[in-house]
């Protein structure tokens, strides 16, 4: 998409951590039309990134042509020297479809992506981090005290204001999807599963379930397309 040098040269910067899912990637549509955007992918070793980071690159090409932003920028930090070998996560073996959320907890997974970030952020003079949790968001990384907290800390220890926003912290997943069309994000080309098939979601894994639901929800039927057929 062309660059508005202008408005790049006077719009306020905003990093946006970007998995490829719905939730990420209706955030940085919205955000890029009155900011722009800077998404971040941070890898971490998990089963499911190679397909994800595939998607979400497919994503980004695919943003409406007002959209301001800047090309993908892709972090590492593993989390494989912490978990253990045998971690769902690693292994590629995840939650099944009707289990609960709280079964798909990664210990620290948002200390470990906003530290990352920040740290680039730091470096890129920009001083917002966006990510895309939801109300109802078990976890204890993902509160409003925890954000306050981490970027505080970040802020002190990067000597460089760091504020983390989650703009869709009282949206449920249906929420996301229709907002996702009013501001014409790519929604087909995300990823929201745990054990993709060739690019496809396995329909298998609760992260699908959570998906199907939603778009059913929201649009009273589901497009994407499961290599186990979910069917609204």
């Amino acid at each position: 998409m062309p660059v508005d040098h202008e408005f790049t040269l006077h719009a306020e910067r905003v990093a946006v951590l970007c998995s490829g899912g719905l939730d990420s990637v209706v955030l940085a549509a919205d955000l890029a039309t009155t900011a722009f955007v800077y998404p971040i992918y941070v890898t971490s070793g998990l089963a499911w990134e190679r397909e994800e980071q595939a998607m979400l690159e497919r994503a980004l090409t695919a943003f409406p042509d007002r959209s301001h932003l800047a090309p993908l920028h892709v972090l590492k930090a593993s989390v494989r020297d912490v978990y253990a070998p045998t971690h769902w996560s690693l292994t590629g073996a995840p939650p099944a479809y009707d289990t609960p959320d709280e079964d798909v907890y990664l210990v620290g997974r948002n200390v470990v992506l906003l530290g990352k970030a920040a740290v680039y952020c730091a470096i890129q003079k920009i001083s917002r981090i966006a990510l895309g949790p939801l109300a109802g968001n078990p976890f204890p990384d993902a509160t409003p005290e925890f954000f306050g907290a981490m970027a505080h800390a970040l802020s002190l220890g990067l000597d460089h204001p760091i504020r983390i926003e989650t703009p869709f912290r009282h949206f449920h997943k249906p929420d996301v999807i229709r907002r996702g069309q009013q501001v014409a994000a790519p929604m087909n080309l995300t990823m929201s599963c745990m054990k993709p098939v060739g690019g496809v979601h396995c329909g298998a894994c609760s992260k699908c379930r959570e998906r199907h639901d939603a778009f059913v929800e929201a649009l009273g039927s589901d497009p994407t397309i499961y290599a186990m057929s979910r069917r609204a």
